[in-house]
C-alpha cells in the first residue's frame, strides 16, 4: 500500500496550528510533537498496528502505544516495522519527501527530542526545508531555525497491511 503525502501535508497544514479533538492533547504532559507528527503519518497512511506495547496505534489518551507520543519509540517502530502501518528508513535530507519526518536532536545525549513533519522539501537544504510541529507550534517553519545538534530523517517507504 502507498503511503499518501498529499493527505498527510493536508492534514498538518490544517492541524498545525490547532487540535483535532479526536486525539488528546500531550502540550503539558512533555509535549505534543509526535502525536502530531502520528496523527499526519496516518493521514497519510489510513492503518494502525494494534500491537500491543511495540506496535503503533491511538485509541485514547490511555490506550495507545509509546510510539504514537514518544520520539524515540516512533522511530524505533518505523525502521523495525514488518507489520501493518508504516515503515521508514533513516534517510538524508537529499532523499526526504514531504510527509516525511525528521527528528531532531537539541542537546548532548543519545535521545532524540522532536517530530516536526516535511511540509516541503525545497531544495533539500535546512533553509529550504519547510516544516510542521507541535509543542511549539509552526507551519512551514524552515529546519534551519531550528538550534539542534543532530538530524534523523526518516523517509516513509512502505504502508504494511
Amino acid at each position: 500500500m502507498q503511503y499518501n503525502r498529499d493527505a498527510a501535508v493536508a492534514y498538518a497544514d490544517r492541524w498545525a496550528y490547532g487540535r483535532n479533538p479526536r486525539f488528546f492533547d500531550f502540550s503539558d504532559l512533555g509535549g505534543d510533537c509526535t502525536n502530531f507528527a502520528s496523527q499526519t503519518l496516518y493521514a497519510g497512511s489510513g492503518v494502525m498496528n494494534y500491537t500491543p506495547l511495540y506496535g503503533w496505534f491511538y485509541i485514547s489518551a490511555n490506550d495507545r502505544t509509546p510510539s504514537w507520543t514518544g520520539v524515540n519509540e516512533l522511530y524505533q517502530f518505523l525502521v523495525t516495522n514488518t507489520g501493518a502501518g508504516l515503515q521508514a528508513r533513516v534517510s538524508t535530507l537529499a532523499e526526504i519527501e514531504r510527509g516525511d519526518i525528521i527528528q531532531i536532536r537539541f542537546k548532548g545525549g543519545t535521545r532524540f527530542d522532536h517530530s516536526p513533519v516535511v511540509m516541503d522539501v525545497g531544495m533539500r537544504t535546512p533553509e529550504t526545508i519547510l516544516l510542521a510541529a507541535h509543542s511549539n507550534d509552526a507551519n512551514c517553519r524552515p529546519l534551519s531555525s531550528y538550534n539542534y545538534r543532530e538530524l534523523r530523517p526518516l523517509h516513509i517507504v512502505n504502508v504494511g497491511e
